[in-house]
């Protein structure tokens, strides 16, 4: 199962009929709209041919200027990394790996918000 969240952009003058059209047609369920005729919505789909089919529905309605999804959930793709997350070692065997400097470690991820002093001292009493 897909869910995916979809922008409609209308002109104010035609939200409301556009939130009414959007919530008669069937393919999708209406959210919440502003005033300069912004119009959040969902749609779900087996797949993502029938998201595109429901997409197209939505972007045909009268007064739609433009639909564009905007975030996509898949079940079976959060399923797949499931089981990757699953199976895979908490830490990586690299920072359990004793025979290995951590000078020689290179990290390429974020940094911000980490508290590297406690990591340090903790890797140190590991370490020991």
């Amino acid at each position: 199962m897909n869910i995916s969240s979809i922008v409609v952009q209308t002109l104010p003058k035609y939200v409301e009929e556009v939130v009414e059209s959007l919530k008669n047609c069937g393919v999708c369920d209406y959210h919440l709209h502003d005033e300069l005729g912004r119009i959040i919505v969902t749609i779900e789909g087996e797949g993502v041919k029938e998201e595109l089919a429901k997409l197209r529905v939505i972007e045909e309605l009268p007064h739609v200027v433009s639909a564009d999804m905007q975030m996509a959930y898949s079940e079976d793709e959060l399923n797949e990394n499931m089981q990757i997350l699953e199976n895979s070692d908490v830490v990586p065997a690299v920072l359990n790996d004793h025979t290995i400097d951590p000078g020689d470690i290179i990290y390429r991820g974020d940094l911000k918000k980490k508290d590297l002093e406690g990591f340090a001292q903790e890797f140190d009493n590991h370490k020991n």
